[in-house]
């Protein structure tokens, strides 16, 4: 029997890269049914412009899944965007189009998200605006269908959680539009910005900038592959033979325990010392940061160089968010610099209930660690909109909660103890 707390867990070995066709070949290798990419993918409105193909193939050995989308005239299949093109499409068109789709919510606002990415890459190093970017290769009908046909099957998995080896790519040069680049590709290493890669001694570029962007949008946690209960492996099959390694993206499915990862917990911590702002701007700084998704932030008093009095700015944010909180800390607060250090934390599974007082129900947080409660707490907030409803002091609907707390834990407690074994006559 399953573990009801259970959950599903989707990794993505990228011991040799990964691009848009091994994904929806290695996804496609779990045991999507086809059937559902392609009727899917036809919401599209552009079932003329390309022939979906799906063979098995071996690569050093391993046999996976091959995927290929065949167009009227073949088109190198290399995530590469530039300006102006005469057969290119602009992230501007390709977003109206699958907004305009009949495809599901999800599938819309995942692809648009990958598109996005690439085009703010390319951008960047091109100097265009975002919307204005146009695809050459990616833009050809063959990288949509990559792009788009993953969100799809991603949807039909439904994955509660996705991670990532770390991305290896690999080494030389690569012939673009531009001339030759080297690789990594400018793109590629745009859009894995604050993910860590790993170079080794291969002679290809292993990263395709689409590969990068399903990962940067998809995968929460990048490193070694979780503790899991293995229950499908899929295999997807790059286009060439690589003489030192298979080269073939990886994806195993299967279930990790939901309560025990909740145990642990990894944040960033970001501190930073303010000496010249007032206790209302570091008051309000403390509110937008919490209000933009950091997990906790709070001040410290200090006595800092020269004598003077200051403040010990901490936040905590989620390790994918550091970036995007440094950038708020310095603008909240004018800051010139703030230390970063990544944090392990042991959390408990947290659940919000309801306490009935006799004045009516009151929030409780209550914690539970490998499915003991340890933890029962009235939310105060509750208790002070209930006592200014209904004239009581706050003191009395604090004590009933609590009350109704201190029940709800020895409740917990009679339940998890052991009977005694009853003594031999």
């Amino acid at each position: 029997m399953r573990d009801s707390r259970a959950m599903k867990l989707l990794h993505f070995d990228c011991f040799s890269g990964i691009s848009g066709d091994m994904t929806i070949a290695a996804l496609t290798d779990l045991g999507v049914p086809r059937a559902r990419l392609v009727s899917e993918l036809r919401k599209l409105g552009l079932s003329s412009e390309y022939r979906l193909a799906f063979s098995r193939a071996l690569r050093g050995g391993v046999r996976g899944m091959r995927f290929q989308a065949h167009l009227p005239r073949a088109t190198p299949r290399r995530a590469h965007a530039h300006g102006r093109h005469a057969h290119g499409r602009s992230f501007a068109e390709i977003r109206r189009r699958i907004e305009r789709s009949r495809l599901s919510p999800f599938v819309r606002r995942r692809a648009v998200n990958v598109f996005r990415r690439i085009a703010e890459a390319e951008g960047k190093i091109h100097a265009q605006p975002t919307a204005h970017v146009h695809f050459h290769e990616i833009g050809a009908i063959d990288s949509i269908v990559d792009i788009v046909g993953v969100c799809v099957l991603l949807e039909a998995l439904a994955p509660d959680r996705i991670t990532a080896s770390t991305p290896c790519e690999g080494k030389g040069f690569v012939e673009c539009a531009h001339g030759r680049f080297p690789v990594p590709t400018a793109a590629t290493l745009e859009i894995l910005k604050g993910i860590t890669i790993r170079q080794i001694d291969l002679e290809s570029e292993l990263i395709t900038p689409t590969g990068a962007a399903i990962l940067a949008e998809f995968v929460e946690e990048f490193g070694r592959m979780p503790e899991m209960t293995v229950d499908r492996i899929g295999y997807g099959c790059g286009q060439r033979e690589h003489p030192s390694q298979p080269n073939v993206l990886r994806v195993v499915l299967g279930q990790t325990n939901a309560a025990a990862r909740a145990e642990e917990d990894e944040v960033v911590v970001l501190e930073t010392n303010v000496d010249d702002a007032t206790p209302e701007v570091l008051a309000a700084a403390a509110e937008r940061l919490l209000a933009s998704g950091a997990r906790d932030a709070f001040l410290t008093p200090l006595l800092m160089k020269k004598g003077r009095p200051g403040v010990l700015f901490t936040v905590l944010a989620d390790p994918e968010r550091a970036k995007e909180t440094a950038e708020a800390l310095f603008r909240e607060t004018g800051t010139f610099g703030i230390r970063v250090r990544p944090s392990a934390r042991f959390c408990l599974d947290r659940e919000t209930r309801a306490a009935r007082t006799p004045w009516g129900p009151v929030a409780i947080k209550t914690g539970a660690r490998a499915g003991r409660l340890l933890v029962a707490k009235p939310e105060f907030a509750d208790c002070d909109r209930l006592a200014r409803k209904t004239g009581r002091p706050v003191r009395d609907i604090w004590a009933a909660a609590t009350a109704e707390c201190a029940r709800l834990l020895l409740s917990s407690a009679k339940k998890r103890r052991p009977s005694k074994p009853s003594r031999a006559r």
